[in-house]
């Protein structure tokens, strides 16, 4: 982050505060690229667009407002807002992969006949260019509006994305088939594409090339829609490690009585009961009872651990065996698990030095590829291959070039290894993180419990001399029997099926 005279703003001192935006509009890392770009203009700001999570992580001098920097996102053709709490991620995710099925579907039921009839030769039937020419019309203009939309905006703002690729390499294509149709000779009935594996250069107007408009909608759809749902997917890690918490809690008034709130009504200081099997509510410390409480969703330790009065106990633990009475320290976004998503949140947004590469090529990659494909175009003008000829190269070197592989697998990858590793109890620190992980080859763990099942078992039993192992094992599981510790159920389960066992009277734990 720097300044004007190039001081970073966090050497200097500056108060810094964090904007988080939600970001619409973008269609591939190019945007997010753009858009970062903008941003990071701004006197002090240092910001981060990641295409993959549609979201803006920005730090900024304190006094910044999140309006200034809309603007800012705004004025390079795109839209942005702060995060809706209250909305649903998850019903938008499958709404926005529902709308690119819905169009993949027509799209691929047009396109298959028409890159057919386009291909095969005896298939080709008096007049079939003209049907490819229809079918091919509203595929382009109705399945593929979204890129046109695009590159349309990014245009007028003087910027190239991987949009306008598809949206001039396609356009190219059916409107060079379209004058071939009404001006030359490929509208005459009887004609047919006959199939060669030679290089034919020609200047003639008896070709079109619809099935190449056709199909490249078709294919970017279905990437665009296995996109939508990798992202999705990915997503709901996230998604659901916020949800792990309880939802209802068991608020203890001063008179003594139970009142069940929503989680969301729970203040500091406030005293809850939770009983056994139910997920401690909010971060806090024991007040009254005693129980083992599992932890393994924030700590990773599989074993239940032993609390009491004056113990703290973190939200979204599991009470396992007794009843506990819990004075609230953090409630709402302080609590450790809000803490986590954040973390969790913040990383998926961060970029790797593969990410800021992947970025850079991005930016680039668009121009030079139209220059690449005027280049094609007057080259085989030069050498007399024709315009007809000449046109198809440099429409060719536009078509092959839309997807965007490299701007898309990265962070893609980045929230699905952040998103699994908070699910499995792993919280990334960030990208960087991430991405030097690939060099570790020794892990120390401080805990045997974060490596094991949580499932302890009896290994070996030693008894007294003269005495048998099954009738001390026996013994042993009636004493244990009316306990709820790791070790007691252990102890039940070996004995299972070595004959009946005692009862054990005047039991206590």
């Amino acid at each position: 982050m720097t300044d004007t005279v190039g001081t970073p703003a966090a050497e200097r001192g500056e108060a810094l505060t964090s904007i988080d935006l939600d970001v619409q509009g973008m269609t591939c890392a190019s945007c997010a690229a753009r858009i970062q770009k903008k941003l990071n203009r701004i006197d002090g700001v240092r910001a981060a667009v990641n295409y993959a999570t549609a979201r803006a992580h920005v730090l900024a001098p304190r006094g910044t407002t999140s309006e200034a920097l809309i603007d800012v996102v705004r004025a390079a053709g795109y839209d942005a807002g702060p995060p809706d709490p209250s909305e649903d991620a998850e019903a938008a995710a499958r709404a926005r992969t529902e709308a690119i099925r819905r169009r993949l579907v027509v799209s691929a039921a047009i396109a298959v006949p028409v890159m057919a009839v386009s291909m095969v030769t005896p298939w080709q039937f008096p007049g079939w260019q003209w049907v490819a020419f229809a079918l091919t019309t509203p595929v382009l203009f109705w399945s593929g509006r979204g890129f046109h939309r695009s590159a349309w905006v990014n245009l007028r703002h003087g910027a190239f994305t991987m949009d306008t690729l598809i949206s001039v390499g396609t356009l190219a294509a059916y409107l060079w088939s379209a004058f071939c149709l009404i001006f030359g000779n490929a509208g005459t009935l009887g004609m047919k594409h006959p199939f060669s594996l030679h290089l034919v250069r020609a200047d003639s107007l008896d070709a079109v090339y619809f099935e190449a408009a056709c199909g490249t909608i078709t294919f970017i759809l279905l990437g665009r829609w296995i996109e939508a749902r990798s992202r999705s997917e990915a997503g709901s890690a996230l998604r659901e490690l916020l949800t792990m918490g309880a939802r209802a809690v068991h608020v203890l008034d001063d008179d003594g009585t139970e009142t069940t709130r929503p989680i969301e009504a729970l203040r500091v200081g406030q005293c809850f009961v939770v009983r056994p099997g139910e997920k401690i509510a909010s971060d806090g410390e024991v007040v009254e009872g005693a129980s083992a409480i599992d932890a393994h969703v924030i700590t990773g330790e599989s074993v239940p651990v032993d609390v009491g009065p004056g113990d703290r106990v973190v939200g979204a633990t599991l009470n396992t065996n007794g009843r506990l009475v819990v004075r609230a320290t953090a409630v709402g976004a302080d609590t450790q698990l809000s803490q986590i998503a954040h973390l969790v949140e913040q990383a998926q947004t961060g970029k790797s030095n593969a990410q800021r590469l992947a970025d850079r090529i991005a930016s680039v990659f668009v121009p030079v590829v139209i220059v690449l494909a005027l280049l094609a175009f007057c080259a085989w003008l030069v050498a007399g291959a024709g315009v007809g000829f000449a046109i198809t190269a440099g429409v060719s070197v536009l078509i092959i070039s839309c997807p965007c592989a490299l701007g898309l697998a990265t962070p893609t990858a980045l929230l699905a290894g952040t998103g699994r590793g908070a699910q499995l109890g792993v919280v990334i620190r960030g990208p960087e993180a991430l991405e030097r992980a690939r060099a570790i080859d020794t892990v120390v763990m401080d805990k045997t419990g974060t490596l094991t099942r949580g499932e302890m078992s009896v290994q070996r039993i030693t008894a007294a001399p003269g005495e048998d192992e099954d009738r001390v094992l026996v013994a042993a599981a009636a004493l244990e029997a009316g306990s709820e510790h790791p070790i007691a159920r252990a102890v039940v389960a070996r004995a299972a099926g070595r004959g009946p066992a005692p009862a054990a009277g005047d039991f206590r734990v």
